[in-house]
């Protein structure tokens, strides 16, 4: 009977222990969600930027998309969750820099030539030749870091660069902003990839995300010395799939030597403004009057 006693009470402390781990624990998701919507709710427009395929541009993409919107006076902010491959530092030419922690521990972004704000696990890198290994669960608990715990401020949009493919690292994102404004999706001409770029779109109509619309990027070389263009991954099968999906095609982006060499440099082809003369920043004007026009503002 004694023994019995002892049973029982092990058990009940063990109730009342359990209770209030489950208690804390609930509590803390609860001030976690508090802090990722307060952070939230001071960003007017979360654009994500998204490619079924590597290899298409698609950070030049995001890079350029946050300059170009910064250069018009907007408040913006790019964050990089490419976790395995970011180079969204080394595209802005702040790939030495370092974000540093507030006195609430609050993460300070690193800044673009003073008005863009930008994270990106990059900066975080000692070696930048180091690979980052790791799983779906660390990797989502880093970007609702770089959400939740970076002192975005009050920003107009917030471009948000994802890696290749519908895997944890959109999800994730999609998850965690909840309501984005909606997607740019990033493709270049050739059936081989417009075939997989058209996952994300579909992924972007099973999670509702709003499809701004297609970018077709690599739309031809431009030579360098007569001007000529050449569809050197022939032309035209971005905007055809826009129209059999069904979503708005946004503009093609030529390919130029200087958008290579600009972007080696750490200086984004749009950082002209408005007004360039450079083939690809004149579509990129396109492209963005065309998502300010869809009430993105």
């Amino acid at each position: 009977m004694f023994g019995s006693k002892n049973r029982g009470g092990s058990d009940g402390e063990a109730a009342v222990k359990n209770e209030k781990e489950n208690t804390g624990a609930d509590k803390a998701q609860m001030e976690e969600s508090r802090a990722l919507q307060e952070t939230l709710g001071k960003i007017n427009n979360k654009l994500v930027v998204l490619s079924g395929k590597g290899g298409v541009g698609k950070s030049t993409v995001a890079v350029n998309l946050a300059v170009s919107l910064s250069k018009r006076g907007y408040r913006v902010g790019l964050l990089d969750v490419d976790v395995h491959g970011p180079s969204v530092p080394k595209m802005l030419g702040i790939d030495e820099e370092k974000p540093y922690g507030d006195k609430d521990g609050k993460l300070i972004p690193v800044e673009y030539n003073g008005s863009l704000k930008v994270i990106s696990i990059g900066f975080m890198m000692d070696n930048k030749s180091d690979a980052v290994i790791w799983r779906g669960p660390l990797k989502y608990n880093v970007i609702k870091q770089f959400i939740k715990d970076v002192l975005w401020g009050d920003l107009d949009y917030l471009v948000i660069d994802c890696p290749p493919g519908t895997g944890d690292e959109p999800l994730s994102v999609v998850q965690l902003i909840t309501e984005p404004k909606g997607a740019v999706v990033v493709t270049t001409p050739q059936d081989v990839a417009v075939l997989d770029v058209m996952k994300s779109i579909t992924f972007c109509e099973k999670l509702e995300i709003p499809v701004i619309g297609v970018v077709e990027n690599m739309s031809g070389l431009v030579c360098p010395h007569c001007g000529e263009k050449i569809d050197v991954f022939k032309t035209g099968g971005g905007e055809k799939m826009a129209e059999e999906m069904n979503v708005p095609f946004l503009g093609s982006v030529p390919l130029e030597t200087d958008i290579v060499q600009k972007g080696d440099a750490g200086k984004p082809f749009t950082e002209d403004g408005p007004g360039s003369e450079s083939a690809a920043a004149k579509a990129f004007d396109v492209i963005i009057e065309k998502i300010i026009q869809q009430g993105v503002n």
